[in-house]
């Protein structure tokens, strides 16, 4: 056999097998985002502002996230597939950090039922100090096409005064979502909205003076 024909039968070879290695991913599924697209909470939803229930001035510390969360990215999990390792859309994103996007609607939520809301930024006196520390905020495949949005995270309120903590508790909010990344985002807004519901509800409950 010459030479011309063994790179010949080489070259075949070769495509022959990268076109069965291209199947074969293309057979595995994966959650896509088609366009590109950044995303928020959308506008804030009203909220009657009539004898607040919160005695008091609240400040809101920045929401701490770990290093994983601490970006703009849509993030998912294929839980059928490694658990561990988080990953996110290319082609979406928030429109700021998860932690960032968290408070500024926490903070709306707040004016409305307290007798104020500061942030460090003000160096203005305060009655209690609302600390939330997020542990998970991202969408999770139990299969391909399969998947529902976890919000987790940790509140604490202190006396801002003596640093003396209130209370504390950790919220677990999960919702079903379409498998992709709108479906993310809007579960992910609707899991945020219910968990700032209980929020502010476990705040009242313990915001005492």
């Amino acid at each position: 056999m010459s030479s011309r024909t063994l790179l010949t039968a080489y070259a075949c070879v070769s495509a022959a097998l990268l076109l069965a290695l291209t199947l074969a991913g293309c057979s595995i599924e994966r959650p896509v985002s088609a366009n590109p697209a950044e995303y928020d909470f959308g506008p804030p939803p009203a909220h009657a502002r009539t004898n607040p229930p919160i005695a008091g001035i609240v400040l809101v510390a920045p929401v701490r996230a770990p290093v994983w969360l601490d970006t703009n990215s849509i993030v998912y999990r294929l839980l059928y597939q490694d658990a561990g390792k988080p990953q996110s859309y290319s082609m979406s994103r928030w429109a700021a950090e998860p932690a960032s996007l968290i408070a500024d609607r926490l903070r709306s939520r707040l004016a409305a039922v307290s007798q104020g809301v500061v942030s460090h930024a003000f160096g203005a006196r305060s009655d209690y100090t609302l600390r939330i520390e997020l542990e998970d905020f991202s969408q999770q495949f139990k299969a391909p096409g399969q998947s529902t949005v976890l919000l987790r995270a940790r509140a604490s309120l202190l006396n801002s005064e003596g640093r003396v903590l209130i209370a504390q508790r950790a919220f677990e909010v999960e919702r079903p979502a379409q498998p992709d990344a709108p479906g993310a985002v809007k579960a992910l807004t609707e899991a945020t909205g219910a968990f700032l519901d209980e929020l502010v509800k476990w705040i009242t409950e313990n915001a005492k003076k």
